[in-house]
């Protein structure tokens, strides 16, 4: 059942929790909690939110996963965090600051958990959190503590620029390399 208004309210400023598993092949990164990802407690749990279609289309996981099934992701190699912990109803919310101090929360959790690659999706908090003002979509040139990483479209519906397909594209680009 979907959250009340006064769930989402109440949402306000919560956090959910990461997505983790050993031997992650994909970490992927959004900005933050939407109130309807804190009040479910699930990641990109907004209905219009692109992440999972575009993952099941990607071809990193065999069919469409619902936000619920978040769990299941760690058996696939993947995992999800955040830049900043906090839910708000729009990223914008967020200040500079917040964005800073999450990237480097990241860079930790990125050394602990030592994924093969970082997928962030949203190139603007990217440019805030780890001061490159000039990044752009795909792989980046800079690692994190010697994890590849990518920067992906925000999957956000409010990012209508970005189609489903080509959003599933660059998460596509991201598959291990075949042995």
């Amino acid at each position: 059942m979907a959250p009340t208004k006064a769930d989402l309210e109440a949402a306000r400023n919560a956090t959910i929790e990461d997505v983790l598993g050993p031997g992650l092949d994909v970490l992927f990164c959004g900005i933050n909690p939407s109130l309807y990802s804190a009040a479910t407690g699930h990641h990109f749990a907004r209905p219009g939110n692109r992440f999972w279609p575009a993952l099941h289309l990607s071809g990193l996981v065999p069919r469409r996963l619902a936000p619920s099934e978040q769990h299941l992701l760690p058996s696939y190699g993947l995992g999800i965090t955040n830049i900043a912990a906090r839910a708000t109803a729009r990223a914008d919310e967020l200040d500079p600051e917040e964005l800073r101090v999450g990237g480097e929360r990241l860079a930790r959790l990125v050394a602990e958990v030592r994924p093969r690659v970082l997928a962030i999706a949203g190139v603007s908090a990217y440019r805030v959190a780890f001061a490159r003002p000039a990044a752009r979509i795909g792989p980046q040139e800079e690692t994190i503590g010697g994890t590849a990483l990518w920067v992906l479209p925000n999957p956000s519906g409010l990012n209508a620029h970005w189609r489903l397909e080509a959003i599933a594209a660059e998460m596509a680009r991201l598959r291990p390399p075949r042995a």
